[in-house]
């Protein structure tokens, strides 16, 4: 059965930093493509990162671009996303998710196979 679940998500202030991790069973990670998007109420899900089995390339919104950083570590079977100067239009829920097809770094949800069940960032002003 097929794991992935995050962590690290809190509430946090502007400016403020934060490292969320996506640790990953049931699957070889180091032949996936991995994810990280995020969702508010109301809104589709969101593509924030994508990073390639061998860490080689990596992919990101221009939202978040120069902020975020994604990274794996594949003995490790985890993942990470290091944000830092967040903003209040950060505030989300955060998952990750898994691509078993491979190829290009995919930007849409519908692209990914496994998901994780999100953890909730809150960015107060």
């Amino acid at each position: 059965q097929v794991q992935l679940v995050e962590s690290g998500g809190r509430l946090v202030q502007a400016g403020d930093s934060l490292r969320l991790s996506c640790t990953a069973s049931g699957l070889t990670f180091s032949s996936c493509a991995m994810a990280w998007f995020r969702q508010v109420p109301g809104k589709e899900r969101e593509f924030v990162a994508a990073i390639s089995r061998s860490s080689l390339v990596t992919r990101y919104a221009d939202s978040v671009k120069g902020r975020f950083t994604i990274s794996r570590d594949n003995a490790k079977n985890t993942m990470y996303l290091q944000m830092n100067s967040l903003k209040p239009e950060d505030t989300a829920n955060y998952y990750c998710a898994a691509d078993t097809l491979p190829g290009v770094l995919r930007d849409l949800a519908h692209q990914y196979d496994y998901w994780g069940q999100g953890i909730q960032v809150t960015v107060s002003s």
